[in-house]
C-alpha cells in the first residue's frame, strides 16, 4: 500500500497567521470531542423522558468513552504512517456523521449505538489534533502552546453543563448532539486549508492483525472497568483474563511485525514510559476529585448541585490556569521541575480533599480542589510537551496518542476503584442503604429526614468518602513518585536522546 512519509522529518506551516489557524482548528475539533461527556450530563434525563429506557441510561455514556479509548492508539499510529490530515479527515468525519444520527434516534438502543459511533470519531481526534500542533510548533513554543489545548479540557467541562441545560430549555434535544456538525465543519475545512504537510511516497505494512488484538483487548478490559459495578466477580475475573490473553499475543506479534502498532519508543524511551505511567496515576487521582467531589458537598455539607457546580468550575479554572503558567515554567527550568510542582500540588490537594471534616465547611474543599485542578493542569501539560519535545514526527503520533490513553485507562480504573470504595463503605455501615443515600443528595428529599437522621447519613457518607480520598492520596504519592523518576535537566530546547 502506497502513502507518503515526511520529506525532512516533520510537516510544518510556513506563516505565523496559518499556523495560528490550524491551532484555532485544532482547538475547535478537541473542543467538541471533550465537551461530549458534560453537555449530555444535563440532557440526559430530558433525554430518557422522551426516548425511554432508563435502565440503560449510563450506557449512552460508557459507549462513547469505551470506543473512544480503545481507538486512540490505533488512530495514532496511523497518523504517523499516513499523514495526520488524512486520518483527522476520517476521525472528524465519523465525529459528525455520529452526532448527526444521534440527533435522529428515536429510542435509547440507537443513541447508545450512534454515541458508539462518535466514539469511534472522538478517538482520532484528540491525538492528532495534539500531534498536529505538536508538530508545527518547535520545543519552546510547543510548551506555551500546549498549556492552550490542556485548557480547552477545563473550559469544556465548565461549558458542557450550562449549555446543554440551555440547549434543553430553549430548543429541541438534538442539538445537544448537532452543535458539533458545524464546527466539525469548521474544523475540517480549516486543517484542509491551512495545514501542509511536506510528503514523499512510501511503502507500508500495516498490522491490522495487531490493531485488531489491541481495541479487542482494551476494549474488553474497559468494559470489564466501567461496569464493574454491574458485573459479578467472576464475570470481571473472566474478561480481564481474556484481556489479557489478547494483549499478550499483541505483544508477541508486535516483536515481530515490520511496522508494529506499538513500536519500541513507547516502552523503550524513558521520557515517554514515565510520562505514560505518571499520567496513568493521574487519571485515576481525577477521579478521586471530580467524580466525588460533589457527593460530599452536597451528601455531607448539605449544599446545593449548583454550588457543588461552582466547586468544579474553580478546579476548572485552577487547572486551565496551572496549564499555562506551566508551559512558562518548564521553558525557563525543566520537565523534571515542572512536573514534580504539579505532583506535589495534586498530592497537598488530595491530602486535603482527604483530611475534610463538616467542621472545615465548603472554603477547605474550595482549597483543595484549587490545589488539586493546578496538579492536574500542570502534571499533563508536562508530560504531553517532554513526549513531543523526545521523538520524531515518525513516532510522535503514537507517543502522544499512547499519553492520552494511559490517562483514560487511569481514569477508567480510578471511577471503578473509588466507586467501589464508596459502595463497600456505604454497605459495611449501612446494609441496603444506597436508596437512601440517593434522596439525602436531593434538597427536596432532605428536608424529609429528621436532624437525627441526616447526622447519620452524613456521617456514613463522611467515612466512606474520607476512605476513597485517602486512596486517592497514596495513589498521589505513588505518582509523584514516578514523576520523580523523569531525567533531571532536560528542557523544551534540550532533547534527551
Amino acid at each position: 500500500m502506497l502513502d507518503q512519509a515526511p520529506a525532512h522529518g516533520h510537516a510544518e506551516a510556513k506563516t505565523t497567521s496559518r499556523r495560528g489557524l490550524v491551532l484555532a482548528a485544532a482547538m475547535m475539533a478537541m473542543f467538541i470531542a471533550a465537551v461530549e461527556s458534560s453537555i449530555i450530563a444535563t440532557a440526559m434525563p430530558t433525554i430518557v423522558a422522551q426516548l425511554g429506557g432508563f435502565q440503560l441510561f449510563s450506557w449512552a455514556f460508557s459507549a462513547y468513552l469505551l470506543t473512544q479509548t480503545v481507538t486512540i492508539p490505533v488512530y495514532g499510529r496511523l497518523a504517523d504512517l499516513y499523514g495526520r490530515k488524512r486520518v483527522f479527515y476520517v476521525g472528524t468525519s465519523i465525529f459528525l456523521v455520529g452526532s448527526l444520527l444521534c440527533g435522529f434516534a428515536h429510542d435509547m438502543v440507537w443513541l447508545i449505538a450512534f454515541r458508539a459511533l462518535q466514539g469511534l470519531g472522538a478517538g482520532a481526534i484528540m491525538p492528532v489534533a495534539t500531534t498536529i500542533v505538536g508538530d508545527i510548533y518547535s520545543g519552546e513554543e510547543r510548551a506555551k502552546i500546549q498549556g492552550y489545548l490542556s485548557s480547552v479540557w477545563g473550559i469544556s467541562a465548565i461549558v458542557g453543563p450550562s449549555l446543554g441545560a440551555f440547549l434543553i430549555e430553549h430548543a429541541h434535544w438534538a442539538w445537544v448532539f448537532w452543535l458539533n456538525v458545524p464546527i466539525a465543519i469548521a474544523a475540517i475545512a480549516m486543517i484542509g486549508l491551512f495545514l501542509r504537510e511536506r510528503l514523499v511516497p512510501r511503502q507500508h505494512q500495516v498490522d491490522f492483525v495487531g490493531a485488531a488484538l489491541m481495541m479487542f483487548g482494551i476494549g474488553v478490559l474497559m468494559f470489564a472497568l466501567t461496569q464493574a459495578d454491574e458485573l459479578s466477580a467472576p464475570m470481571i475475573l473472566v474478561l480481564v483474563g481474556i484481556a489479557a490473553l489478547a494483549l499478550a499475543e499483541l505483544v508477541r506479534r508486535e516483536r515481530r511485525a515490520t511496522e508494529p502498532m506499538l513500536p519500541s519508543v513507547v516502552w523503550r524511551n524513558r521520557i515517554v514510559s514515565t510520562a505514560n505511567m505518571s499520567g496513568f496515576g493521574i487519571g485515576a487521582v481525577m477521579m478521586a476529585g471530580t467524580a466525588f467531589l460533589p457527593a460530599y458537598i452536597q451528601g455531607v455539607l448539605g449544599y446545593s448541585a449548583a454550588i457543588a457546580g461552582i466547586v468544579l468550575t474553580v478546579m476548572s479554572l485552577s487547572w486551565s490556569f496551572a496549564s499555562t503558567l506551566s508551559g512558562q515554567i518548564m521553558v525557563r527550568t525543566s520537565f523534571w521541575l515542572t512536573g514534580t510542582l504539579g505532583g506535589a500540588s495534586l498530592l497537598i490537594g488530595s491530602i486535603m480533599l482527604a483530611a475534610m471534616t463538616p467542621s472545615l465547611g465548603l472554603h477547605w474543599a474550595i482549597a483543595g480542589s484549587i490545589f488539586f485542578g493546578m496538579g492536574l493542569g500542570a502534571c499533563n501539560t508536562t508530560f504531553l510537551v517532554a513526549i513531543q519535545s523526545n521523538v520524531d514526527w515518525q513516532a510522535r503520533g503514537i507517543a502522544t496518542s499512547s499519553n492520552l490513553f494511559a490517562r483514560m485507562m487511569g481514569r477508567s480504573l480510578g471511577a471503578a476503584l473509588f466507586g467501589a470504595i464508596l459502595n463497600f463503605g456505604v454497605n459495611r455501615q449501612m446494609p441496603g442503604g444506597g436508596d437512601v443515600i440517593d434522596r439525602l443528595l436531593e434538597p427536596s428529599f432532605r428536608s424529609q429526614f429528621s436532624a437525627a437522621e441526616i447526622a447519620h447519613l452524613t456521617g456514613v457518607i463522611s467515612s466512606s468518602l474520607h476512605e476513597v480520598y485517602l486512596v486517592g492520596a497514596i495513589l498521589a504519592a505513588v505518582t509523584l513518585a514516578v514523576i520523580l523518576c523523569f531525567p533531571r535537566g532536560v528542557r523544551p530546547s534540550k532533547r534527551v536522546h
